[in-house]
């Protein structure tokens, strides 16, 4: 099941801003001991992924390229910039006193969850391998911060899973039909080459979310179309 993924972390998420409009003042001492936890889990998990590959080099190719083409147009503001103006947009001429909570609760975590580099590769994972567990790991994390953004910004945060689930639903769904018009063996090689990509990134916004780092990470995301070039040329001209 393609969606399962995606049906999960907006499930979590659920939950999480359910507990978190029940249990209000969460220790900050727990809040980021969890976290740090959370984030050295999701580090083994990227660096498990890593070992998918077959070529490393393909793999270190993809990611100087591709993190260079990042940089150099600066996704990682661009997305930033991309979020603020969406933000703007949703709480342009709301009425502050009956809707402003609300409104920023939705906005707000909207696009903590949306707008990041493993709702990309957790989609592209359950559309292309029907392999969750990016997800899975993504929606554990969404949803332990749904409930400290649900115990400060109110039940808003609950109406971000609808987004979340259409939005990363939508790539995994339009991986999975791409996928078919692909030869088998370019298919298999490009997942294993991506997936390990995909891992060395997973593993970069594990150490950030335990505080140990600090990269930005949507800069390394055209790192993945770099590994479908380098698979089209191989196969092309073998």
């Amino acid at each position: 099941m393609i969606l399962l993924g995606s049906f999960l972390n907006a499930l979590f998420i659920i939950m999480g801003a359910l507990i978190g409009r029940v249990f209000r003042n969460i220790p900050e001492k727990m809040k980021e001991t969890a976290l740090s936890i959370i984030g050295l889990a999701v580090a083994v998990l990227g660096i498990q992924m890593g070992f998918e590959s077959d070529n490393f080099v393909i793999v270190i190719i993809s990611l100087v390229i591709g993190t260079a083409l990042g940089e150099w147009f600066d996704l990682d503001r661009m997305f930033n910039r991309f979020g603020q103006w969406v933000e703007s947009l949703l709480t342009r001429g709301k009425d502050k006193k009956s809707n402003s909570s609300i409104a920023e609760g939705f906005v707000t975590a909207s696009l903590i969850f949306v707008i990041g580099s493993m709702a990309i590769l957790g989609a592209l994972d359950s559309g292309l391998r029907n392999d969750h567990d990016v997800l899975i790991t993504k929606g554990i994390i969404d949803g332990f911060t749904s409930i400290i953004l649900a115990s400060t910004l109110g039940i808003g945060v609950l109406l971000s899973a609808v987004p979340v689930f259409i939005y990363q639903g939508a790539i995994a769904l339009l991986a999975g039909a791409i996928s078919v018009y692909i030869p088998e063996a370019a298919l298999d090689l490009f997942i294993r080459e991506m997936t390990a990509t995909g891992g060395i990134m997973i593993m970069a916004i594990g150490l950030n979310i335990a505080g140990l780092t600090k990269i930005r990470i949507a800069n390394l995301l055209p790192s993945i179309i770099i590994v479908g070039v380098i698979v089209t040329i191989l196969f092309v001209f073998q």
